[in-house]
């Protein structure tokens, strides 16, 4: 499967790249190489994974855990209350003692 000058034309257009002659027949043979090379991947048998091969992979089972943490949030936060970090409002951190 090839690619056409007119189809690195229509991309840049699309990307609103700007391609020159050279660019573009360099552009060709690249994407030319790499729609090739998919092709050829395509035609992988894909049957390598079945019970009993030897050669497949051992996966772990993909579960969602949460990380562990060293320490709990309520030891590190400077507020915590009802599961929820608690902050000072704005503004009450720059208050100085000289502030009425």
């Amino acid at each position: 499967m090839g690619v056409t000058r007119k189809d690195v034309e229509k991309i840049a257009q699309l990307a609103e790249l700007a391609v020159d002659d050279a660019a573009a027949r360099e552009l060709e043979q690249q994407l030319s190489r790499i729609l090739d090379y998919v092709a050829q991947l395509a035609e992988v048998r894909d049957d390598a994974g079945t019970a009993g091969d030897a050669r497949a992979a051992r996966l772990r089972p993909d579960v969602l855990a949460p990380d562990p943490l060293s320490r709990a949030p309520q030891q590190f936060a400077p507020g915590f209350k009802d599961g929820l970090f608690t902050v000072p409002r704005l503004g009450e951190l720059d208050r100085g003692d000289d502030v009425p």
